[in-house]
């Protein structure tokens, strides 16, 4: 394979890590991870895998105990016992050391792992859950990875079947360090790549016969109603799908449709020109066929008959096909302005090589293939199994327009952080069949805003389209305001992207990840910590007509806790069920959390790392946030292409933006700030200097959330810029009578009940009194349900 097609690996752990008899190895990989390989002829794999590719680890300190018919290995995190014999379940045990479980942390060889599930292949025709593969994190303290069956990568890139009669498997007793335990894994599997800044904008996708000046209008409608857009997302019909049947079924095609496209690139160029990336949707399968623009070249490389029109048929397994494939079917592409593939495959996972799966080729080598062009590089293709991390976008299929498919995927996206694959797009307000309701296209919109992609898309139905204006006025505008605060997010998101690729910290982790010991942590699956800073709690079911409101079940963990939007505060370290109107869903910020976002006053599409800058400040505690800026798009992610800004609160009274340090080519020489402090009161004591000097800002309070807005005009990005305030701040507590009349107001109870409720209220009668008042006035669960929760908050 050409240099370009190799991965970097090493494959060999250290000697000093390995006890090996006559049939058997044992790796000490670290003091929880042991790999267990066993071969009849003794020969062992040194080589990387499709999933394996790096055991050179530092090795830990274990005592290894042996005699003549047993072995024993020990670590301070977990104990093996062998008996030297063929691997068997009761010859062969690893237990984990602690206090984990009492009898569950104890595996012995050939048993099923009880861990936390991982992710699964597609959600193709999903209409609610299916069952997961299994993952490596597990409340009683171990996972399972079995390579036995992966392939052997080469040293020349390729592949190759390894021996059928060998077992490895890789043992991790992590106990409930489940963040230690992914990080070890990425080491092992290879770290997840850092995306491209312009992938965390939103896609658009739809599966519609589109002819250019269409698609044109479209975009240029998106611009007006200012509803921004990074990558636009091309769909089968842009090449020819009415094809000769003796040619196939024109599922698979690599050339234009010129009736509907007739100048591809001139298309191609408008797109950039507007500030989209584009992706064409492919799928491969049915080879190359005589009607192609590039059958002839396809032919004769391959040594086809093309005067025949002898068919190129699609195989993965073979070099010269592979080299062929991106030769003249993609790079004339992407010369003319293609920037990524979708590739969608959908034929299984058998090929000519045995156990080899075509889907784990094609992500392979298309995502090493994209950064020849010197760009960072990008696939969008589904889940091919562990060690998929490192082809990303993932695609997870089409799935059925339902509240049911809706309820699973907050659970699926956040749970498949338990194999390392962080950056899941799903097909947001999803795919097809299924029945119009504007309330869930809405719902489906705000998680999509708060999961790792967000892309929305639809069949070629033409009832299906996800325009905001095809819907209800309050479910358009609600739409709007949430595509673009996920613009607004790009710069808190590429920040997590980092993150995610250098600390192996995923954008999103279930929340048990953070409070393992906390059983509340397991029963919220739709709930999730989204980066460093905040919780997401997506609502997942109709509203309740009593209350006007749908409701979502949290967990929220220890301190105080801040809604983004409406600013309710919250005490932690108990579950609540937190009630909606459709306007938003629960986000919750915690004690000393910083979100920068980009201020979006000035609409923009651009991804380019904004000189207008609003960062929204949570008091209560210590805190930094290391803003992480880089040009978005470089092949090779180096420490020197970073710049950094550091936002920390220094005490209660103080907040400082440090001056920008690293590469400060790649951000604005200036920049405006747009501070938003959460949960304090108006103050006439606040001063902001810059350099040292004390310097004129506006100040705007927002009396009904409780928040204190203040405006820094352009400044330098190398001064710091301290905002102190002098006699500090006083916190305000929720505003419980005018929360409650709100409530009140849209409930559809009688209007009796409503005004003893608030009559209460206003008497100053405690949130205790009033919550056993009307307990005893019969009202809905619904009704009774949300007034409790700001009464309780």
């Amino acid at each position: 394979m050409e240099e370009l097609c190799r991965i970097k690996t090493e494959g060999h752990a250290e000697d000093a890590a390995i006890i090996q008899g006559e049939k058997y190895r044992f790796t000490v990989l670290t003091e929880e991870m042991i790999r267990l390989e066993y071969c009849e002829d003794g020969k062992f794999e040194d080589r990387a895998t499709q999933c394996v590719i790096d055991r050179k680890f530092k090795v830990p300190e274990y005592q290894v105990i042996e005699n003549e018919e047993s072995l024993e290995i020990i670590t301070d995190k977990i104990h093996l016992v062998y008996n030297k014999q063929k691997f068997t379940d009761y010859g062969l045990s690893v237990q984990v050391r602690g206090n984990i479980s009492v009898y569950h942390s104890i595996w012995h060889f050939g048993e099923e792992a009880t861990d936390l599930r991982g992710t699964a292949r597609t959600l193709d025709e999903a209409d609610g859950a299916i069952e997961l593969e299994h993952g490596i994190i597990s409340r009683f303290g171990y996972g399972i990875l079995d390579d036995s069956r992966s392939l052997v990568i080469t040293e020349d890139g390729w592949v190759e079947p390894r021996k059928e009669d060998c077992i490895d498997i890789y043992f991790l007793g992590y106990g409930h360090e489940y963040e230690h335990c992914l990080k070890d894994y990425y080491h092992l599997t290879g770290k997840t790549p850092l995306l491209p800044r312009y992938a965390l904008g939103n896609w658009w996708s739809r599966f519609y016969r589109y002819n250019d000046q269409e698609y044109k209008a479209l975009m240029t409608r998106f611009e007006k109603e200012e509803i921004p857009f990074s990558v636009s997302v091309i769909d089968m019909d842009w090449h020819l799908v009415d094809i000769d049947p003796k040619y196939g079924s024109g599922w698979t095609g690599y050339t234009w449709n010129k009736e509907l496209f007739p100048d591809p690139k001139e298309f191609m160029t408008w797109l950039h020109d507007h500030g989209l990336k584009v992706t064409l949707n492919v799928h491969p399968a049915g080879g190359v066929q005589a009607h192609e623009e590039k059958y002839k070249e396809m032919a004769e490389a391959m040594g086809r008959d093309w005067e025949k029109e002898e068919p190129v048929n699609f195989d993965v397994t073979d070099q010269k096909f592979l080299k062929a494939y991106f030769e003249y079917l993609h790079h004339p592409n992407e010369e003319e302005g293609v920037d990524f593939w979708w590739l969608d495959w959908q034929q299984g996972g058998l090929s000519k090589i045995p156990g080899l799966d075509p889907l784990w080729m094609l992500n392979h080598y298309h995502y090493l293939d994209s950064g020849r062009r010197g760009k960072r590089r990008l696939t969008f293709s589904r889940y091919a199994g562990m060690g998929s991390h490192r082809y990303p976008v993932g695609f997870s299929g089409d799935t059925i327009i339902s509240w049911e498919s809706l309820a699973f995927q907050p659970y699926f996206t956040a749970n498949a952080s338990n194999v390392g694959y962080g950056w899941w797009s799903h097909d947001i307000g999803g795919h097809m069949k299924g029945y119009r309701d504007e309330e869930l296209s809405t719902r489906w919109i705000q998680f999509g805003v708060f999961s790792p992609i967000m892309r929305l898309h639809s069949s070629n139905s033409a009832f299906t389209g996800k325009e905001p204006w095809n819907y209800n006025a309050v479910s358009e505008n609600i739409m709007k305001r949430y595509l673009k605060l996920r613009h607004e997010m790009i710069p808190y998101l590429y920040t997590m992207n980092y993150h995610a690729s250098h600390d192996g910290q995923p954008l999103i982790r279930p929340m048990y990840y953070l409070e393992p010991e906390q059983p509340e942590a397991y029963e919220v699956p739709n709930e999730y910590y989204f980066g460093t800073e905040l919780v997401v709690c997506p609502i997942t079911e109709p509203t309740d007509k009593a209350a006007g409101t749908a409701c979502v079940k949290a967990w929220i963990p220890e301190g105080k806790w801040y809604d983004i939007f409406s600013g309710l505060k919250y005490d932690g370290g108990r579950m609540l069920e937190l009630y909606r109107s459709l306007e938003d869903i629960p986000v919750l910020a915690k004690e000393g959390a910083i979100i920068p976002l980009t201020d979006l006053t000035e609409y923009t599409n651009s991804v380019e790392n904004p000189k207008e800058l609003a960062v929204k400040i949570v008091p209560g505690k210590k805190n930094a946030f290391i803003l992480m800026e880089d040009t978005g798009d470089t092949c090779e992610d180096k420490e020197e292409n970073w710049a950094q800004t550091k936002l920390e609160w220094i005490n209660e009274n103080e907040f400082i933006i440090h001056p920008a340090n690293g590469n400060l080519d790649v951000i604005p020489k200036r920049r405006t700030w747009k501070m938003e402090f959460y949960g304090i009161a108006d103050v006439d004591n606040l001063e902001v200097t810059v350099g040292g000097k004390a310097i004129e800002t506006e100040r705007i309070y927002d009396e009904k959330r409780h928040i204190c807005q203040v405006n820094i005009p352009e400044t330098e990005v190398t001064e710091q810029i301290t905002i102190s305030f002098s006699k500090g701040y006083l916190l305000r507590e929720n505003n419980k009578p005018a929360e409650i009349f709100a409530l009140l107001y849209q409930a559809k109870i009688e209007y009796e009940v409503k005004e003893k409720i608030y009559a209460y209220m206003k008497e100053g009668k405690t949130s205790s009194e009033v919550l056993g008042i009307i307990q005893a006035m019969h009202l809905p669960d619904s009704v009774y349900g949300m007034l409790s929760e700001v009464l309780l908050a």
